[in-house]
């Protein structure tokens, strides 16, 4: 026998439907959830209007938010089956949930108000709900990795920002489009927490009432979160297309291509800032148009995802084809002036794991292993590995690309022995 809450039932019952299928979307769980749940509620309501009532003393029909019931006769329990809007609806579709209407014909109550009804047989099994706790802690855990991963990179990416903006002598066609590089990583980490922020406030807020729920899940609800996702997956492109913008540099670097930098910069800035609007503007209109729904996280026509992915795989393919004729220049490079072999190959492998994070080439790996294709413990670990790297890619390359920089490094050293020079007394005291 179970004591079920009254009207705050269906608060419960939103938090955990929130939480039943992490990682694929709880909170599209909910919304589903509570749809059903009205329809559910207006069905009971139109059924109460319409039927007839029985002569003589019974219990009055009503809905308490969890189940419809009706008429009551005195001294016997009423049975009912599982409401439909259940998630979990289709393992427990045969069970069934009961009250005790009293000999007084009131329904029986716990503690005066509440009532008391017995839905044991309508609740998830305890080994689901286990597992989907579990799911549930590590995803929380992986949101905690990542959050700090982007916190630092963004720290680290500004640092380098000014470094390359403060120093004149740093302000070359190479150093313009690392600065370009570093503030689409951070412009990703700051769309990424911030959309983490409002959806931590949406569901924060305090929720008592049915109204609530209704005002929670409308689309005007849903208009920030939605700006950011939209500002996120524009980053996510602008990030893959300055790492084209790299590595097209750096090749005709390393081939001798003889070109004006001035001229091409401009291309450069269109290429990287530019194309990702071309594709960004046609998924947000066939997110609004066909899937305006929550904050456009999930995806439902995959048709619509590849509109983002498509371009996404085209630069990571051409990155991928630069970086290893790169690879065969740098080697050929080095075998002409190797001097050790030993030191040869040290070289080479330093120059290919620092091309990597450059080029984001890691990302070829996961690129067609999407959420929704990947199950199981297959699917943890394609999570774990995309936020890690994703989120610590922008600190790995601010730190090799400025900081790690000989060039930035010497600048740094004069700009401190110049201000040893101006500061002996802030410097030199014992």
């Amino acid at each position: 026998m179970r004591d079920a809450p009254g009207p705050g039932y269906v608060v419960h019952l939103a938090w955990m439907c929130l939480f039943s299928a992490v990682p694929h979307g709880g909170a599209k769980v909910l919304e589903r959830t509570f749809e059903e749940w009205m329809r559910y509620r207006d069905e009971c309501l139109r059924r109460m209007a319409s039927e007839p009532y029985p002569a003589g003393l019974f219990c009055n029909r009503t809905f308490d938010m969890y189940a419809c019931w009706p008429d009551g006769s005195p001294g016997t329990a009423v049975n009912v089956s599982c409401p439909f809007y259940l998630p979990w609806f289709e393992k427990v579709k045969h069970g069934l949930v009961s009250r005790r209407c009293g000999a007084d014909g009131q329904w029986v109550t716990v503690n005066g108000s509440q009532p008391w009804r017995d839905y044991s047989q309508c609740e998830e099994e305890l080994e689901d709900g286990a597992e989907e706790e579990g799911a549930r802690r590590l995803m929380v855990s992986f949101k905690v990795l990542y959050t700090v991963g982007y916190a630092l990179s963004l720290l680290t990416l500004v640092s380098a920002l000014l470094v390359l903006t403060v120093f004149r002598k740093l302000h070359c066609t190479r150093n313009y489009i690392h600065a370009n590089l570093f503030a689409s990583f951070g412009l990703r980490a700051t769309s990424v927490m911030v959309k983490d922020a409002l959806l931590e406030r949406r569901w924060g807020a305090e929720v008592l009432q049915v109204a609530d729920w209704q005002a929670l899940l409308s689309h005007e609800a849903a208009l920030g979160c939605r700006a950011a996702q939209v500002l996120m997956q524009y980053c996510i492109l602008a990030n893959h297309y300055w790492f084209l913008v790299e590595a097209v540099y750096l090749y005709k670097l390393l081939i001798g291509a003889v070109f004006s930098e001035k001229n091409y910069y401009r291309l450069y800035l269109y290429l990287g800032w530019g194309t990702p609007v071309v594709f960004v503007v046609p998924w947000m209109a066939a997110k609004y148009l066909k899937e305006n729904a929550e904050c456009w996280a999930l995806n439902e026509n995959m048709a619509y995802w590849w509109i983002i992915r498509i371009p996404i795989l085209l630069a990571s393919m051409i990155n991928l084809l630069i970086f290893m004729r790169i690879l065969k220049v740098i080697l050929a490079k080095l075998r002409a002036n190797q001097k050790g072999y030993a030191d040869y190959k040290l070289r080479l492998a330093k120059a290919t794991l620092t091309l990597i994070p450059l080029f984001g080439i890691h990302e070829v790996v996961f690129i067609f292993a999407t959420d929704e294709q990947t199950t199981g413990i297959l699917r943890y670990i394609k999570v774990f590995f995309t936020l890690f790297l994703n989120s610590f890619q922008g600190f790995l390359v601010a730190v090799l690309y400025c900081f790690a920089n000989k060039e930035v490094k010497s600048e740094m050293k004069k700009k401190w022995q110049l201000w040893k020079l101006d500061h002996p007394a802030l410097c030199c005291t014992q």
